[in-house]
């Protein structure tokens, strides 16, 4: 193409050159006229061509530059019509005023104009109003990208049915492991004969290919109790909509066989390496395990976790052998230290309180100090009575130190022991767990997705009924020569009976030994009635919050509190645990105002309702018959409002996340 500025450019070239010319020429003819005739001659004729070479160009260039401009005015023409591009115009009602023709093959008529831009898609106008600079939207398959210039009311679209469909299959073909662990395999075999096993093993295996013939996965079994699975993300959002089914398939051969087995799956998946993915659905499993087994963990590469089944209690699998062995390695751990820092969770309930104090003791027996994190400023109802009587035990109060000091005490070689929980969130003083790097968790709640980093040692028993059990076992392999105080055990035995609704929830044969030993220690039970004991006032307030309770699908009861009411969390729990002995009812859930500005939600079930499933969608948790949640940010009617919603899901869909 030629440059249309070179042609002036040209010209004042050329006259600087003649105005050149001519003073050279005055001093030829100064000396030499004839030489200067001559020269004037050419110099002329040079001009005169020059002219006319320059008018040629001049000419070419103009009639170039037309037809050039009729050219682009044409292509442009052409691409606003024919070029596979949607083109809109709307005007300040958002109806259609001009589309080009690769838009109008999309209208019922001949053209879309006086159309609405909702005649494309039903929110289209909605989001147009929005700041959004590009949208997709789907026109009768077609997706396509859309994008928006609101100062001349103009839209962009772009077919990207393609790129979509490239994304799908992308998606769909994605690599996932999953690890399937048969939960109490080793405990029901162990006394079988060979044939009894043969026909467990031909059985569970049967029902597994069956699935995974269906679901086309490729299934491996690696050892007797473990199964690899590798299948496709498309696979696996088809057993997400099935609730993976194979849980109940497994779980009915304990009506058909009586074969009491209950199945674990542990899934990785996402855009990673199959290292990292063999590692997350490890990982998955170890989440299963921690939370009771029977259920399904899916942990995808950005660390979000989601659960499935998990609707029946765990099976009391543990030995005395596992018990002998934790508390053999927490001795162990203890001498190693500098000191023992114990810490429940925050607002102590017995059952850490308990536990604590047993821990206290184990540090003890073993000659290192050990101290108990407490926060007098927050402390509910429901231990008062216990508190104040450590207080009176001197001996035994000076080793509870307020979170602050304990930060004071705790060195790189202190041993960190939490009881009663498992979440960093909810520990007494959450910068401990930075601060040295012996850490044990000893816990009776279900895995949740937090939990405390790199911990040395774990001892989590999701059957078991309280961590004051999981303790009171410790202790019986901890020295002969330990003696618990009559008010040291008379502790560890409230926060059983609290955590078991004296004994009728929750109970095993292991419960009811760990609380002979500690009436062998001088647990008084009588004691442990006057702990529990309440005020008037406060047995009012709560049976005014169960009058207000409503009977919601027929079995389900729900409490609200009064709006601007504050209700102690411990109350609301009594509360739920008074609407559970009603006639008729199989859970139960209370909702109310706290001090802390957040609804509280106790909810209790007799078994039949997963209730820990139901506090988890709302960021809480806890066990299959006792949780909780708090949330913030809401009233007590939208609290009311989302879990009925969730209670939908979870009955209309069968097995919930």
């Amino acid at each position: 193409m030629q440059d249309n500025k070179g042609i002036p450019e040209l010209g004042r070239h050329l006259w600087v050159i003649y105005l050149l010319s001519v003073i050279l020429l005055s001093v030829i003819w100064y000396y030499q006229w004839m030489i200067g005739l001559l020269m004037t001659l050419f110099l002329a004729a040079a001009i005169y061509y020059s002219i006319q070479t320059v008018r040629r160009l001049q000419n070419e260039t103009e009639e170039y530059i037309s037809t050039l401009s009729h050219r682009v005015k044409r292509v442009g023409e052409e691409a606003l019509l024919e070029m596979p591009i949607g083109i809109l115009l709307y005007n300040e009602d958002y109806s259609i005023e001009w589309a080009n023709p690769y838009m109008n093959r999309f209208a019922e008529e001949d053209t879309l104009v006086g159309s609405s831009l909702n005649r494309l898609a039903d929110d289209l106008v909605s989001r147009v109003k929005e700041n959004d600079d590009e949208i997709w939207f789907e026109i009768d398959g077609y997706q396509f990208q859309t994008t928006i210039k609101k100062d001349e009311r103009l839209l962009y679209l772009f077919d990207r049915t393609k790129q979509s469909e490239i994304q799908t299959l992308y998606h769909n073909e994605q690599t996932v492991l999953a690890i399937i662990f048969l939960d109490n395999y080793e405990e029901i075999t162990q006394n079988m004969d060979d044939t009894l096993k043969s026909q467990l093993n031909s059985k569970v295996t049967s029902v597994l290919n069956n699935w995974s013939n269906d679901y086309g996965i490729y299934l491996k079994r690696t050892s007797q109790d473990r199964f690899l699975a590798v299948t496709t993300k498309e696979t696996l959002d088809k057993l997400e909509k099935s609730k993976f089914d194979i849980l109940d398939q497994v779980r009915g051969l304990n009506a058909e066989q009586n074969i009491p087995v209950t199945l674990s799956i542990g899934v990785g998946v996402g855009n990673t390496t199959l290292p990292t993915l063999g590692e997350l659905a490890q990982s998955s499993l170890d989440l299963a395990l921690g939370r009771g087994g029977d259920q399904v963990t899916i942990k995808d590469d950005t660390g979000k976790v989601r659960f499935y089944g998990g609707r029946t209690n765990p099976m009391e699998k543990r030995t005395r052998v596992r018990a002998r062995v934790i508390s053999h390695a927490l001795k162990e751990l203890v001498k190693a230290s500098d000191n023992v820092i114990i810490m429940g969770h925050k607002a102590p309930d017995m059952d850490s309180l308990g536990a604590a104090i047993g821990i206290l003791n184990i540090a003890r027996i073993n000659g290192v100090e050990g101290y108990v994190v407490f926060d007098p400023d927050d402390v509910d109802t429901g231990v008062f009575r216990l508190v104040e009587s450590l207080k009176e035990d001197e001996e035994l109060w000076e080793d509870f130190i307020d979170p602050e000091e304990s930060e004071a005490l705790i060195t790189s070689r202190s041993l960190v022991v939490v009881v009663d929980t498992h979440k960093p969130s909810m520990v007494a003083n959450e910068r401990l767990l930075n601060k040295s790097e012996y850490k044990v968790v000893i816990d009776h709640h279900r895995r949740a997705e937090e939990f405390i980093d790199n911990p040395t040692l774990v001892y989590m028993e999701p059957y078991a009924s309280s961590t004051a059990e999981l303790v009171t076992e410790l202790l019986e392999y901890q020295p002969k020569n330990l003696k618990l105080k009559m008010l040291e055990a008379t502790a560890l035995l409230a926060g059983i009976i609290v955590d078991t609704k004296s004994f009728t929830l929750r109970t095993g044969s292991r419960t009811f030994d760990a609380a002979s030993y500690l009436r062998s220690k001088g647990a008084d039970t009588v004691l442990v009635q006057q702990f529990m004991k309440e005020d008037l006032d406060i047995y009012i307030k709560r049976s005014k919050l169960i009058e207000r309770a409503e009977v919601y699908r027929d079995s389900l009861a729900i409490s609200k509190g009064k709006p601007d009411e504050v209700y102690d969390g411990v109350l609301i729990a009594q509360a739920a645990d008074t609407l559970l002995t009603m006639s008729g009812i199989n859970a139960s859930f209370v909702i109310s105002e706290r001090s802390d500005d957040r609804i509280g939600i106790s909810a209790r079930s007799l078994g039949e309702v997963n209730v820990q499933i139901i506090m988890e969608k709302m960021n809480g948790g806890g066990h299959l018959t006792n949780a909780a949640t708090q949330i913030e940010d809401t009233t007590i009617d939208d609290a009311e409002a989302l879990l009925k919603d969730i209670l939908e899901e979870y009955f209309e869909g069968g097995e919930t996340e």
